[in-house]
Formats: structure tokens, C-alpha cells, sequence
């Protein structure tokens, strides 16, 4: 059953949002090489090639707007003069912004842009008079564009080339013509799903007639190259609703074995057409489709034939999916909780060994289910780092800077909801790297520095982690500029300033308002971001560390947890409340006694192993009564950020693995807990943020420490109220 047409154009759009983006990206860093590599005709050939996949796309998609600029530009970069020209690269970062603004108009709904800037400079580009040259030879040609079948006459020298490549490489040369089925609602639509399915077995070298020609709407016309037989052209090309007739015709029949070191076959970047006599032709009829027929792999040179194994599912389908496992999840830890109440009531009952051995299956099988839905859902950091160059080079422009960036790291993995939510935090960051810690060129060459100032992004796994590091040459953090700025803002006092460590001044850069730039500008000085980058990061339960020299430079470092959605968690209890807090942040669990906690400037320490530890409370100090020697503490020694702590607790309950219910602020408000699970006798337990603990109960008075001071103690109205708000049993 096939999708209703305008079902057909939906979906066709909402692909189209989905690839545009990485031709958005494409032309951003073909036009950095062509910025460092001015008139290579590579480079752009390059830029025509993905301009004319642009323009082909929306063109199907009914995308007027953007289809006319991007063909406007398109026979522009055509012209010998287009290469040669000073401000090509200018040119085309402009058009990928105005590109990218319509896109964006298109999806949300809003105005277009304004385009008549971009097409102005568009022109410049056909004004010198080599270009009008071009485009009389180019108009000499037209008129055979506009017939049914050519004669090779009229392809453009790239194409000639390609077609070159590809006999060379061994590859069989077929003309195709695919009638549209004349019930077709959409057939510029049709020829780019045509063009789309056969390129998954080969590479489509000319195409025409072109698409606002009056007969695109009847028939498509390609040379392609390819290994595969007619038939399987044939079989590829048959679209039900979409294609009628088809003639596959063998132009030159493919090499026994094609030779070695060949380089691949250049795609041309233009519309064409072609068509030769031929020995041989095969038709299929749309009513009688060909017989189905097994395909032969693809040759390694044809990348994209790796298209067919790729399939783009939405982000909110497979968010849908992993919150069903994080259902079987907790639906297993009633199974199990079950079972163990089963056999204590029946410890000689046979049927425990057969309910055993299908829990651990199940547990197997629900394990090996969650962590296919997790890799499904990491994506490698590329994805956010391939638009850094850009950013790099327009705030470099703009502050007047010379700057290089360095990527490594970028095939590290990391959740897909994480890699977004970081977009704006690590935006925010490289370009404070360019702004605040690069240095101007005069100022670098006077401290012996390199001209050119280097920032470098680079990603990596460390354990259940992935760490983000933003690095640059720079002029570093002066911590007592910020002492300075801050006593000025009226952050803190005298005495405070006199007390605080490096660390602990560094922090300030973080705090609303701070900002140490002595001028507003577009880039940076008004105090605001640095304290959203905080706050987003808080958010996703990850950390920050600043590192910085000053003179050499400066290092933010970000450790992102893995996932969001289900960690695995050490359960404690703390004055009968069950808590919990992420196993990859506790490095140790100690012993010891009340009379070994001592007290340094009205804080708790412990020595232990020869280090000093400084302890969390969550819990209510021991009564002054009570022996000290007598009572005995659980330790968990966690790691936030840099530090190392102890937390004191009353009794460890076990790990589990705990799906992360996410609370509303109307259900329980403090920036102190991440969420809330529910365990399989219907418990809730919360989930630390063990950032916003160590801030909270750090600054407080071991004696004023402690959960009621904290916020964290729930009546059983509060904890029924949140059980059935996370979806689970009081």
C-alpha cells in the first residue's frame, strides 16, 4: 500500500532537512580550504558539485526559493573567470549562510531571508569577460539539452572526464530512460527518488533533460557507470506509482577485472545529457516489472553503495525505545524482587531453579537489548566539531585575530541528546578561546610567541566518561585580575578574596554577571554565558575543570557522562531514607570511626591512606552523648571534578542498574537531586547530584550540615507524592 502523495512529499521534505544540513557543512569547509587555497579549481568544482546536489534536492522538494539561488550560483561557479575570482570564498560562505536561514524559514515556518545581497555578489562573478565568453559557448549548447536523446555532443568537459575515469576504472557505461508515470503528482520529486535508488549500485555521471525543462515532468535520462547488469538496473530504477516505462541501454559493457590504482569516478557537478548508439537494449514496463534478481556486491570504489545499509530514523524514536527498556528494567527488578520473597517462602519449592534460570536469561537478553539501543543512539563528536573551523574563522575576523584550530578526537562516541545539549556550552567556550585568551599577532610576536595563535578541540573515553577539552596558546587566567573584578562587582570581601584558592577563584568566572573583558563588543563583555555553560552542564550531571597558565594558555575540561537515561548506581541509606549516587564516581568504600573524624577551620577531615579526605555529612552528627569510639561510619570516597571527598552515610543497601525519572519542579524543587527511580518493590530513590551536595554542604558548618538543612528529608506524603510522579508505587 502506497502513502498518500502529499504523505510522499512529507516525508521527502523532512529527508531533505536531514541531508541539507550536511551539504550545509560541506560548502562551509570547501570554502576554508578555497579561503587557504585561493583559485584551486578543485576546490571549486567541489563547491559546484555540492551546490548542484542542493539545488536538485530542493528543486524535487518544491523548495522554489532556495532551488533558483542555488542554480543562480551554480552557473556562476560554471565560468572560467569564477575560480580566479578574489572574493569566491567570501562568496560562498556567504551563500551557505543565506542557504542555511532558508532552510530554516522553510522548516519553521517563518520569513525568507533577504537574498538580494548574495545575489549581487553572485554577479560579480559573471562580470568579467572571460565569463561572458563562457557563457556564450554555454548557450551555443542548449538548444541539444532540450531534445529527447543526445549524441555525447553536448556534455561538458566534466562530464567527459567522468565518463573517462569510469571506462578506465572497468565500469560498464548505460544509458537509462525512466518514463514518469503520468499519475505522478510530484515528478521533479520522482526523478531525484529515481536518481536516489540507482545510485546506491553505481554513480550517476550526467542526467537530463534539466529539471525546469518542460519535458522533466514526462522522462529522466542518465549515463551511468556501474558493475551491475541491465536487469538490475532495470529491477532498481522500477518505482510503483513513480516510473513507467525503462530502457536500459549498454553504452560500453564492463571490464573482466578492472585494473588496479585507478583513481575513482568524479561525480560532474552539472546537469547533462547523453546518449549513444548501442549493441544491446533491455525495456521494462511499469504494469510488468522485472523479475526480481540477486544482486553481485558492489565494487569497493562506489561509496555510495554504503548508502543502502544506512537508514535515518528521527532521535525522538529510538528516545521512545530506550524508555521502553528502562520499563523492562524495572519491571525485572520486580521479577527478581519477587523471586527472592517466593523463595524464602518456599526455600524446597523445585520451580525456583526453573524461575532462576529464566530470570538470568531474561536479564541477559534485556542487557544485550539496552546496550544495542545505547550504541544506536552514540553518535562520534565529529558531527559537533566539523562546525568549529567556521566559527573559529569568523570570531577571529571579527576580534582581529590570526588563529588555527586543532580537531582530535573526533570519531570518540558519545549520546546524541548529550552532543546537542553541549553545542552551546562548547560554542560558547572556543569562542572565548578567541576572544579572551588569544592574543593579537603584534602582542605574540613581542612575547616571543608564534603570530598565528593555535586552539585545540580534542574528545576522549576515560572510563564511564567522555571528556571534552578546549585548549588554546593564549594569554591564560590571571587569577588575581579576577580577585580584583570580583571585589570591584561587590562578589566578595576582602577577607574572602584573602582565603580563596586558585581553584576557588577561577570558580568566579562561572558566577552571572563576571566578566573581565574592559570592553562590550559583539563577541564577549557582557558577563553573560560562561554561567549558562555552568548551568547546562549541571544539568547534564557533568563537570568543568579549568586549567590555566598564564602567559602559556588555558584548558577547559568537560567530563560528560556516557548517557542520561540508566545509570549503574551505589544505594545507601542515610537517617531510613534510601539515596543513591552514580557507581563511576566512587572510586572507594571505607571504614572507619567517629573518632577518627577530625575537625580543620570548623571542617570535617579523615586521613585515610595517608591523605587527607574532606568529608560530606549528609546525615545529622552524632549526638554528643554517644561513645565516639564505639561508632562506626560508612565512607564512600567519590570524585567531583578534580577533588576527592568522603561521604558519610549510615549503611550501604548494593548497586543497581536505575533508570533516571526526570521531576518537575512542581513535584520537588532543589537543584540538589538529578531525579528520582523506582526499584522492583516499588521504593523511590533519589538520585544525587553529587556537584550540587559538595557545593551545599561544603560551605555549611559540619553541625549545621546535614539532609534537613539540605532540603533532601521527605515526609511520606512528600515521597508518595513523588513515587506516583516517577511513575511507580508509594
Amino acid at each position: 500500500m502506497t502513502n498518500p502523495p502529499d504523505e510522499r512529499g512529507a516525508e521527502l521534505r523532512e529527508l531533505f532537512f536531514e541531508t541539507s544540513q550536511e551539504l550545509l557543512q560541506a560548502l562551509n569547509e570547501e570554502s576554508l580550504k578555497l579561503e587557504k587555497n585561493p583559485g584551486d579549481e578543485e576546490i571549486v568544482r567541489s563547491i559546484r558539485r555540492t551546490v548542484h546536489t542542493l539545488k536538485g534536492d530542493s528543486a524535487a522538494c518544491g523548495l522554489r526559493e532556495l532551488s533558483e539561488l542555488a542554480h543562480l550560483f551554480e552557473d556562476a561557479l560554471t565560468l572560467e573567470s569564477a575560480a580566479a575570482h578574489a572574493a569566491l570564498a567570501e562568496i560562498s560562505f556567504s551563500a551557505a549562510d543565506v542557504f542555511a536561514e532558508m532552510l530554516a524559514a522553510y522548516h519553521g515556518g517563518g520569513p525568507m531571508p533577504a537574498t538580494e545581497s548574495l545575489r549581487q555578489r553572485i554577479n560579480e562573478l559573471t562580470a568579467a569577460p572571460a565569463a561572458k565568453k563562457t557563457r556564450r559557448r554555454k548557450k551555443s549548447v542548449e538548444p541539444a539539452r532540450s531534445t529527447g536523446r543526445s549524441t555525447g555532443k553536448d556534455w561538458t568537459d566534466a562530464e567527459k572526464r567522468a565518463l573517462a575515469q569510469a571506462q578506465a576504472a572497468g565500469l560498464g557505461l548505460y544509458d537509462i530512460i525512466v518514463k514518469i508515470d503520468p499519475h505522478c503528482t510530484m515528478p521533479i520529486a520522482a526523478r531525484q527518488l529515481i536518481q536516489n535508488a540507482i545510485s546506491g549500485i553505481g554513480q550517476v555521471i550526467v542526467v537530463r533533460p534539466d529539471a525546469k525543462s518542460p519535458a522533466a515532468s514526462k522522462q529522466v535520462q542518465f549515463v551511468f557507470a556501474t558493475t551491475q547488469s541491465q536487469e538490475q538496473i532495470a529491477a532498481k530504477c522500477h518505482i510503483p506509482t513513480i516510473a513507467g516505462d525503462i530502457v536500459v541501454t549498454l553504452i560500453e559493457a564492463p571490464a573482466a577485472k578492472p585494473p588496479k590504482n585507478v583513481p575513482p569516478v568524479a561525480t560532474p557537478e552539472h546537469e547533462a545529457s547523453a546518449g549513444l548508439p548501442a549493441p544491446s537494449q533491455i525495456s521494462a514496463s511499469a504494469a510488468a516489472p522485472p523479475a526480481p534478481v540477486e544482486e553481485r556486491a558492489p565494487e569497493p570504489g562506489l561509496s555510495q553503495a554504503l548508502v543502502e545499509n544506512i537508514l535515518r530514523v528521527e532521535a525522538g524514536r529510538i528516545d521512545n525505545v530506550l524508555n521502553l527498556v528502562g520499563e523492562l528494567i524495572i519491571g525485572k527488578s520486580m521479577l527478581q524482587q519477587a523471586l527472592g520473597e517466593f523463595g524464602k517462602r518456599y526455600p524446597k519449592e523445585l520451580l525456583r531453579g526453573k524461575f532462576a534460570d529464566a530470570m538470568a536469561f531474561q536479564a541477559r537478553v534485556l542487557n544485550d537489548l539496552q546496550r544495542s539501543v545505547m550504541k544506536i543512539r552514540m553518535v562520534p563528536v565529529d558531527q559537533l566539531f566539523r562546525r568549529f573551523p567556521r566559527i573559529v574563522r569568523d570570531v577571529a575576523r571579527q576580534c582581529g585575530r590570526e588563529v588555527d584550530l586543532e580537531l582530535a578526537g573526533q570519531e570518540t562516541d558519545l549520546d546524541k541528546g548529550i552532543l546537542d545539549a553541549i553545542a552551546e556550552p562548547l560554542t560558547h567556550l572556543v569562542r572565548n578561546a578567541v576572544s579572551h585568551g588569544i592574543e593579537p599577532a603584534e602582542e605574540r610576536r613581542r612575547l616571543g610567541k608564534s603570530p598565528r595563535g593555535k586552539i585545540k578541540l580534542n574528545a576522549y573515553h576515560q572510563g564511564n566518561q567522555v571528556v571534552v577539552e578546549i585548549s588554546d596558546d593564549g594569554r591564560g587566567i590571571d587569577a588575581q585580575k579576577i580577585r580584583t573584578k570580583a571585589l570591584e562587582l561587590g562578589m566578595m570581601t576582602g577577607e574572602e578574596a584573602s582565603r580563596l584558592s586558585e581553584g576557588e577563584t577561577l570558580d568566579f568566572i562561572f558566577r552571572p554577571g563576571f566578566s573581565t573583558a574592559e570592553e562590550v563588543t559583539e563577541v564577549s563583555g557582557r558577563g553573560v554565558g560562561m554561567d549558562v555553560v555552568q548551568s547546562v552542564l549541571q544539568r547534564l550531571k557533568a563537570t568543568i575543570h579549568v586549567e590555566t597558565h598564564v602567559g602559556q594558555g588555558t584548558t577547559f575540561r568537560l567530563k560528560l557522562p556516557l548517557t542520561l537515561a540508566i545509570i549503574k548506581a551505589l544505594m545507601f541509606w542515610v537517617e531510613q531514607r534510601l539515596y543513591a549516587i552514580p557507581l563511576n564516581a566512587v572510586s572507594q568504600i571505607a571504614r572507619a570511626m567517629e573518632s577518627e573524624v577530625h575537625q580543620v577551620d570548623n571542617y570535617e577531615v579523615l586521613q585515610l591512606r595517608n591523605q587527607v579526605l574532606p568529608l560530606l555529612r549528609l546525615g545529622r552528627p552524632a549526638a554528643p552523648d554517644v561513645d565516639r569510639k564505639s561508632t562506626k561510619l560508612f565512607v564512600l570516597v567519590i570524585t567531583v571534578g578534580e577533588r576527592k571527598y568522603g561521604l558519610i552515610v549510615d549503611s550501604l543497601e548494593g548497586e543497581e542498574e536505575l533508570v533516571i525519572k526526570a521531576l518537575d519542579d512542581q513535584t520537588f524543587s532543589t537543584d540538589l537531586v538529578n531525579g528520582a527511580s523506582i526499584l522492583g518493590d516499588g521504593k523511590v530513590v533519589l538520585i544525587l547530584n553529587l556537584l550540587a551536595v559538595v557545593e551545599h554542604v561544603a560551605r555549611l558548618r559540619p553541625e549545621a550540615a546535614g539532609l534537613v538543612k539540605c532540603g533532601l528529608l521527605l515526609n511520606h506524603t512528600d515521597r508518595a507524592r513523588l513515587a506516583l510522579s516517577a511513575g511507580g508505587h508509594a
